[in-house]
């Protein structure tokens, strides 16, 4: 068990593709990193984090990203993403069980951009999964003494950041290309989502890097692709 601070990414980097887990600060709360394509960091991960078996969220880079999941993702899916939001999608065929756990789902999130999390993610290069640094059913770790308080040596490396007094992601689903469900309220409170909200009125960051992109046109079309080759399929 080991203790580094924000700064020394290249530590954590080395920690997370040797298999490790990592407990550091996210966007919202400290997490429990660990490389979303190494099977066997994940199931570790599983023992003793959610023995219930809960899918973990998976977090992803940019939104950009979300393309090498093989997930039908309606049209809007981006932009919700590009809110910071958990979304979660229908899976296909070719993502791993290990880490669906045999659902016909995958939740994603694009954490704030210019924090150590995505500093860190573009210097791994990959995904990671990132449950929250608590055992199931407890409160959210605020710091790394509380984090080592529940975990100890079970936790390879801890980053030491700031004290987070925040709340965990937002996470909502597709009831239908039109449609969304807030399957669990957190940090994006206030943002103007409501429950089973109307889609064509949210406009985000993608959208404004995409000018031809119309949340009016075509809001039940989906997009699915064969998954290329990525971390997951290593």
């Amino acid at each position: 068990m080991q203790v580094v601070s924000t700064k020394d990414i290249d530590k954590v980097v080395q920690v997370l593709r040797e298999g490790g887990i990592v407990c550091a600060p996210t966007d919202t709360i400290y997490g429990l990193l660990a490389d979303a394509g190494n099977r066997r960091a994940v199931e570790r991960l599983y023992e003793f984090r959610r023995p219930s078996g809960r899918p973990f969220i998976v977090l992803i880079p940019d939104v950009e990203y979300a393309l090498n999941f093989d997930i039908l993702i309606p049209r809007l899916g981006f932009v919700l993403l590009s809110f910071g939001l958990t979304v979660i999608f229908q899976k296909r065929t070719t993502i791993p069980t290990y880490l669906t756990r045999w659902r016909k789902s995958l939740a994603l999130r694009v954490p704030s951009q210019g924090t150590f999390i995505t500093k860190l993610m573009k210097k791994f290069g990959g995904p990671l999964v990132a449950p929250s640094a608590n055992p199931e059913g407890m409160p959210p770790a605020r710091d790394v003494k509380e984090a080592m308080d529940y975990f100890g040596d079970k936790i390879d490396l801890y980053v030491r950041g700031p004290r987070l007094e925040g709340n965990p992601s937002t996470i909502v689903k597709f009831v239908s290309g039109k449609t969304i469900k807030i399957v669990r309220e957190g940090s994006a409170k206030g943002k103007g989502l409501s429950n089973s909200a109307p889609l064509s009125r949210y406009r985000g960051p993608f959208a404004l890097r995409y000018p031809s992109f119309s949340p009016l046109v075509s809001p039940l079309e989906s997009f699915s692709w064969a998954c290329p080759p990525c971390p997951l399929h290593r």
